[in-house]
């Protein structure tokens, strides 16, 4: 059986978006891979949306290979509930609603600041015929994730403002279920984070991920 993720429909607006990802963000990313890692962090963390409003027209994307382990994940997990900080123009967000199609259904509730990438975003998951999976929320995520949140969450995604890792952490830890899986991209950029998720009482296992294109941290709830 072929799974959704590899789809023609999926698959190939995949292979496009990343394809154009790569083109896009080197272009519009030049000017901030110039500073050095200490400036980059310091633009980020001094004003987070400031930095994101000049670089909207950025993917920002996960990479191909944890993409592919966000869908194992939450195929493996069978998740019914699943919340994404983060949207970007929705290629996690397409690894993410193909999983649930595979696993019987589901809800993907995802966050997303600008709303041109919301847009796009909707558009993307329309032409791999997974919108309906989908609920979007365009804003401030400490706001669009602070109401009408579902209890038992099985997965979080925070791929969005660094800075906002923690905070919205702790705002939906009373919403994890049991085993309920962390998955954060960039993580050094959020030490704060990480620090969290490592201290054993407050209940999770973290592995670091240290792969060549990304930081990630793996983390599953068992407090």
């Amino acid at each position: 059986m072929t799974s959704t993720l590899h789809s023609p429909p999926v698959a190939t607006l995949l292979t496009h978006l990343f394809a154009d990802a790569r083109k896009t963000d080197a272009a519009v990313l030049a000017p901030f891979s110039a500073l050095s890692p200490e400036a980059r962090a310091d633009a980020l963390h001094r004003d987070p949306r400031a930095f994101y409003a000049s670089v909207a027209e950025a993917y920002l994307p996960v990479s191909e290979e944890l993409g592919r382990l966000l869908y194992a994940l939450t195929l493996a997990r069978r998740a019914r509930t699943v919340v994404e900080f983060g949207t970007s123009f929705g290629l996690s967000t397409l690894h993410l609603a193909a999983a649930l199609r595979d696993s019987g259904g589901g809800r993907l509730i995802t966050t997303e600041y600008e709303p041109a990438k919301v847009r796009r975003a909707k558009e993307h998951l329309t032409r791999a015929g997974l919108v309906d999976l989908v609920e979007f929320r365009e804003g401030d995520a400490m706001e669009t994730l602070r109401h009408d949140m579902p209890d038992g969450i099985d997965l979080v995604l925070f791929d969005g403002a660094k800075p906002l890792y923690l905070p919205l952490l702790r705002l939906l830890e009373p919403r994890l279920g049991p085993g309920a899986i962390l998955v954060a991209d960039n993580v050094r950029m959020s030490p704060d984070f990480a620090a969290h998720v490592a201290r054993p009482e407050h209940g999770y296992i973290p592995v670091a991920l240290p792969w060549e294109d990304d930081d990630c941290l793996f983390a599953v709830r068992v407090g």
